[in-house]
């Protein structure tokens, strides 16, 4: 179906993208572009995918921009099309839309390898960047259509990101020698205060979609998160599972999820949950997407009991597309824990933003983010009921130029602040991470 729909797309916009083909390539035969696109065709019609696929790749070395756009296009169809490489045929699209952000019809077959990739984000920021870019209006109706037909999404898929992490506080500890409480200053040993250290994180997530009917899907979600050291005693390792029924209408995304998930710190279980969510997304005109998120969940935490609690989160996050190649967003969110012990009961809210920016081959994203947190009492050790403010700031490169298959290399700088009037919960953070990310 969505083949279908892009075709009738290419009818209404394929003019004023498809480039004019002349010049000679750089060819011991000599023979013009025109010849080898009409050899890279005729190829292809017989099923010759392999001699194809050599041509259009000869032709993107052209010296002519228009020669090699016309050729990466042709290669990333045939590969979508007639191999299902859709991966492939993303990275061919992506390097068209380095050079050519305005080429509408590119990154719509970009959006549409993105969803048959499972990619619904990426498939919904590449169809807003689209339409910031300007589309006829013929087309303009037909990628509503292909909104809606981002439903028909791939049943089995993910992504992942491995990244070295030099971290100047893997602990998140405070860096004084002392703690104050109300019977005097104890003295911290060196694994309560701040240590630095080199670690590897690993995010990854998959999902397992049923259809049920149209519309309606059951999700099932699995994921983890993990940032591993040498010394054992700081590794972190989030593992959660998830599902619940899908349903999409006009554009709309209604997603339910309940399941479990378990936290382990320095090799011992140190909390599990159990809780569940609802998640809506909406489209506001051309550009934009709404979100609204609530979960609830029960926090058992295996190292203090009077720590174990009931969370509660809400949050509303809102993305534009401003050009083809410009965008951002931001959220506000509120969150509420409730403990067994009022001193560890907390309420917080805060708020974020983000910038994108594709620079030629390369995409940069930036983002500020403010917390406020407070405790309803004061724990009987401290002098002070915790208060805290927590200022946050990243920049991030995906560097797609220096690809391996999907993998694209990725540079991330955070920085942290949290303070306290709580001594122990008060601390700086830096973290530069080197790493790769690839959807599969």
């Amino acid at each position: 179906m969505v083949a279908a729909i892009l075709a009738g797309i290419a009818t209404g916009s394929g003019a004023q993208d498809t480039a004019v083909l002349s010049g000679p390539i750089s060819a011991q035969d000599h023979l013009s572009a025109t010849q080898v696109f009409a050899l890279a065709d005729n190829a292809r019609g017989q099923g010759d995918f392999s001699t194809a696929e050599t041509a259009y790749r000869a032709l993107t070395q052209d010296r002519d921009i228009e020669v090699r756009t016309e050729a990466r296009f042709r290669l990333g169809m045939m590969l979508a099309d007639d191999l299902k490489r859709y991966s492939d045929a993303a990275l061919e699209f992506r390097r068209i839309l380095d050079d050519k952000p305005g080429a509408g019809r590119v990154r719509l077959e970009l959006a549409r390898m993105q969803a048959m990739l499972g990619n619904m984000a990426g498939a919904r920021k590449e169809l807003r960047a689209a339409q910031a870019a300007g589309l006829p209006s013929a087309v303009e109706q037909l990628v509503r259509f292909y909104s809606r037909a981002l439903n028909a999404r791939k049943p089995l898929g993910g992504s992942i990101e491995i990244a070295l992490a030099p971290d100047s506080n893997i602990n998140r500890a405070t860096r004084s020698n002392t703690l104050g409480t109300v019977i005097g200053d104890f003295t911290l040993d060196d694994d309560a205060r701040a240590k630095s250290g080199v670690g590897l994180d690993l995010q990854g997530q998959g999902y397992l979609r049923v259809g049920i009917e149209r519309g309606t899907d059951l999700l099932i979600r699995a994921s983890t998160d993990a940032t591993l050291y040498r010394d054992a005693d700081f590794n972190d390792v989030t593992v959660a599972l998830q599902a619940g029924p899908q349903y999409a209408w006009d554009g709309n995304q209604l997603t339910f999820s309940f399941g479990p998930a378990r936290r382990w710190y320095g090799g011992k279980l140190f909390s599990t949950t159990l809780g569940g969510g609802v998640s809506w997304q909406n489209p506001i005109g051309k550009r934009g997407q709404l979100r609204l998120d609530g979960n609830i969940a029960h926090v058992s935490n295996k190292r203090n009991a009077l720590q174990t609690a009931d969370d509660f989160t809400v949050s509303a996050s809102f993305d534009r597309a401003f050009s083809a190649r410009f965008g951002g967003g931001v959220q506000v969110f509120g969150f509420r824990e409730s403990a067994r012990d009022a001193g560890y009961s907390l309420s917080m809210g805060g708020s974020s933003a983000y910038l994108f920016r594709e620079l030629g081959r390369t995409t940069l994203v930036g983002t500020l983010g403010y917390s406020h947190l407070e405790a309803d009492e004061r724990l009987f050790l401290y002098p002070e009921r915790r208060i805290e403010n927590r200022y946050s700031a990243s920049i991030a490169a995906t560097l797609r130029a220096l690809h391996l298959g999907s993998f694209a290399p990725l540079v991330r700088l955070k920085w942290e602040r949290n303070r306290s009037t709580i001594e122990i919960y008060d601390y700086r953070r830096v973290v530069a991470e080197f790493g790769v990310t690839s959807a599969f």
